[in-house]
């Protein structure tokens, strides 16, 4: 991030061209035939979920949106925003969307055009099934897109994009492939790609747009983030050599269960059930019920000691979650948990 490169020279040129080949590996998608493209989108993670969401359904398209958490509401917001129709189904923050209400849905509305659903919902951590919803797309609505955002999941939990029959999916640079903020990563299926023009209700979102500037001059149609780009070059590399998202994926579990059981071991409690949806990306603890707890004071505390935790974001509980991510390793996890325990000390709090 340190060298000066110009957006329109050739080695940086090179260098994207690279790392778009390259994310697509963290997919499990190989070789130019694959039938799938990268394409980077100037952003935020949400930038690029408008981009796919604009751009990729037809004018009288209407989008099946499965919502467990804030992410789901999102994709909501969104398409109301763009005048997109859409099938809303809710469910509860603690569960998986239920099977049989999807599948039902799906026979009710043979209109749907796009499937569309969170993998990793932040809002509790929870691991939605897209290989289940993904079979339930081939058997019900075998023409209707599937759009996947995996944005804290892709890189940390592995994804088979073509073996899911995976449409478009999105993630963004600064999350578990580590890099740093500036852009959001789009995977396509090219083949339906080639068929939106024309679609795209942003000028500067326009993802076929984005797409053809690319594969025409190996350009952006706008700016981009040439430090962030550069940074996610080198992440790609690292991601490679740890054993791509397989590799990964052990060691953010690793630091999960080293929070899961030293918090617990301290009395607190996990929102989630520990099933097989229950996450490593994000942890969400319930929070206690003790008349000294303060979260604010307890999150000043752990910072001043350089551990920065997230505050809840459900709607009918009291919590706090917990990232896995990042360069992070169980025994960093480990110190957090020690921090914790003396943290609690310091606020007078026992809870066992």
């Amino acid at each position: 991030m340190q060298v000066d490169w110009g957006s329109r020279d050739a080695k940086f040129i090179s260098a994207v061209k690279a790392m778009r080949h390259k994310m697509l590996q963290v997919g499990n998608v190989h070789g130019a035939d694959s039938g799938y493209t990268m394409i980077p989108m100037q952003g935020s993670g949400s930038m690029g979920i408008e981009a796919i969401l604009g751009s990729t359904v037809p004018p009288n398209g209407k989008v099946l949106i499965i919502k467990n958490g804030a992410y789901g509401d999102r994709m909501q917001k969104i398409c109301r925003r763009l005048g997109i129709a859409t099938v809303f189904l809710e469910f509860p923050e603690s569960q998986t969307p239920d099977l049989t209400a999807v599948e039902a849905a799906m026979v009710r509305h043979p209109e749907i055009t796009t499937v569309a659903v969170v993998h990793c919902e932040t809002t509790t951590g929870i691991l939605n099934p897209i290989d289940k919803i993904s079979e339930l797309r081939r058997r019900h609505l075998p023409d209707a897109v599937y759009f996947v955002d995996a944005m804290s999941s892709f890189g940390g939990v592995p994804v088979d994009v073509a073996g899911l029959q995976i449409d478009y999916l999105c993630t963004s640079s600064n999350k578990c492939v580590q890099g740093v903020p500036g852009f959001s990563v789009i995977i396509a299926n090219v083949h339906h790609l080639k068929q939106t023009e024309g679609w795209a209700r942003s000028l500067c979102l326009d993802l076929l747009a984005q797409y053809s500037g690319l594969e025409r001059s190996g350009q952006f149609n706008n700016t981009p983030p040439i430090q962030s780009i550069m940074a996610f070059k080198q992440a790609l590399d690292e991601i490679e050599q740890e054993g791509w998202a397989e590799g990964r994926s052990r060691r953010y579990q690793a630091n999960a269960r080293v929070i899961v059981d030293g918090l617990k071991g301290l009395g607190f409690q996990t929102y989630l059930p520990e099933d097989d949806s229950f996450g490593w990306i994000i942890l969400t603890f319930l929070a206690p019920t003790h008349p000294k707890w303060n979260f604010e004071r307890f999150y000043t505390l752990l910072n001043d000691e350089g551990f920065v935790i997230y505050p809840g974001k459900l709607t009918e509980q009291d919590c706090f979650r917990i990232g896995c991510i990042g360069d992070l390793h169980p025994q960093d996890a480990q110190a957090l948990v020690e921090c914790v325990a003396a943290t609690l000390d310091q606020m007078g709090i026992a809870l066992k």
